[in-house]
């Protein structure tokens, strides 16, 4: 009887790229990438439009998604791997993994970790494949085709687009860090290489007049920028080159890649979602598709990711329930893929959550049973500073220098061009967001 039970509860494929902002979907309106596998599910369930990750980059963001708690609960606010703090006994136990396996799911995870100084075995899961490309998809897939005893527990964390990291480094490795980082890189230098590549037959002018994004409207810096990027950015050689001396074209180029990038990591996608509808598994599996963070393609003249702009923060995010509504957007609800994917899949499994979690169950949304959560702000937190998101707003406060408050009217300024933190009128809404910073936010 316990086994039927079990049965009964939901699969879940839980399918995670790196460092792919939100806009990077064609689903979400980007004609320059095609993502057909991202679509297909973006057309079987629920995409939020408003999803943001706790932390932009890959250690903090990372952590959130394996144990719905903020990075700053444990004093971990960036990758530098000397700086992060053991990991409590307590928090593991509560792992994402740990708690649907004690409720009878086989967990298992495959592809990239990058936790802070634990494993995915440590929070519960089986690790099948250290592999975080093609490998790592034709195992899962290979994994979903196996005939189950127990509902399972997937994820699936795929690398790309992360290569396109290796665009502006491989020109600048100044640092020992960063050499170091360079000489393990060939197989990523050789992607971005490929990514790089312009289509075969079509002449330069062409290439760029037809088939090259244009820069972002955002492109250039903000006016008055808070002065601590300019800091970040000269922190590494390779940052502050690529912004202050890269031509136009090379921008340009960098989003080419990276949609390149993207198209690859969809391709791997499919493979797994080819699986799960071959197996029979499809009709009871929960899907959810995010990302750890995004990268700043071009905007601000920054690449990688770190700062509160919303292409670093703002992640891909769909989720996929028998129950959910089909080919919906919500473009209202901010959420967090850090804080509410665990207490979504408890509501799903009929499990409860830890009860020390912050994050809502999104299940309501999916559904279309509700249209609004019971929320007004989502916390996003990093290395240079704390963030409030709200419906409309985001309030940066960032640690240190000048314009260090920043408050950005999505409806009236998207791409975040201007700071409206002085202006008279939106004083009470800066001072609201202000407060659940102050609040909600340990001092570093």
């Amino acid at each position: 009887m316990a086994e039927l039970l079990e049965m009964h509860k939901p699969n879940i494929l839980f399918i995670m790229t790196d460092q792919q902002n939100a806009r990077m979907m064609s689903c979400a309106g980007n004609r320059y990438v095609k993502t057909p596998a991202m679509d297909s599910l973006a057309e079987k369930g629920l995409r939020f439009e408003r999803a943001y990750c706790t932390n932009p980059i890959c250690i903090p963001s990372r952590f959130s998604l394996m144990t719905g708690r903020m990075p700053s609960e444990i004093g971990l606010w960036n990758n530098v791997q000397k700086s992060i703090p053991p990991v409590p006994e307590q928090i593991l136990e509560k792992g994402i993994g740990w708690v649907f396996r004690k409720a009878g799911y086989e967990t298992v995870y495959g592809g990239k970790e990058h936790l802070p100084r634990f494993k995915a075995v440590d929070i519960g899961f089986d690790y099948f494949c250290n592999d975080e490309r093609d490998l790592l998809a034709d195992e899962c897939a290979a994994y979903l085709m196996k005939k189950k005893d127990k509902p399972f527990f997937l994820v699936c964390s795929l690398i790309n687009p992360h290569d396109i990291c290796l665009m502006a480094l491989r020109e600048k490795a100044e640092s020992e860090q960063d050499k170091m980082i360079l000489s393990k890189s060939q197989v990523e230098i050789e992607h971005v290489e490929k990514a790089l590549a312009t289509p075969n037959g079509v002449d330069l002018e062409t290439f760029f007049e037809k088939h090259c994004p244009p820069l972002p409207p955002n492109f250039e810096r903000q006016k008055d920028e808070p002065e601590i990027l300019e800091e970040f950015a000269a922190r590494r050689a390779f940052q502050k080159h690529a912004r202050h001396n890269w031509p136009e074209d090379k921008w340009r180029m960098h989003r080419w890649a990276y949609c390149r990038l993207t198209e690859l990591v969809d391709e791997q996608i499919s493979r797994v979602l080819d699986a799960l509808d071959k197996s029979g598994h499809a009709d009871n599996t929960i899907i959810v598709f995010t990302s750890d963070h995004g990268d700043n393609d071009s905007s601000h003249r920054f690449e990688h990711k770190t700062v509160f702009y919303d292409e670093a923060t703002r992640v891909p995010f769909i989720i996929v329930a028998p129950d959910s509504v089909k080919g919906k957007v919500d473009h209202e609800n901010p959420v967090s893929n850090g804080l509410d994917i665990f207490p979504t899949l408890c509501d799903y499994a009929g499990i409860k959550p830890p009860a020390d979690l912050k994050g809502l169950s999104l299940r309501p949304l999916v559904s279309g049973k509700k249209k609004d959560l019971e929320r007004t702000f989502v916390p996003v937190e990093g290395e240079l500073g704390r963030m409030a998101v709200s419906s409309k707003f985001k309030y940066a406060l960032y640690d240190s220098g000048k314009n260090r408050e920043q408050l950005y009217d999505l409806e009236r300024d998207p791409w975040e061009t201007a700071n409206f933190a002085n202006e008279a009128s939106l004083k009470k809404v800066k001072d609201e967001h202000a407060k659940f910073v102050v609040e909600n936010f340990p001092e570093k």
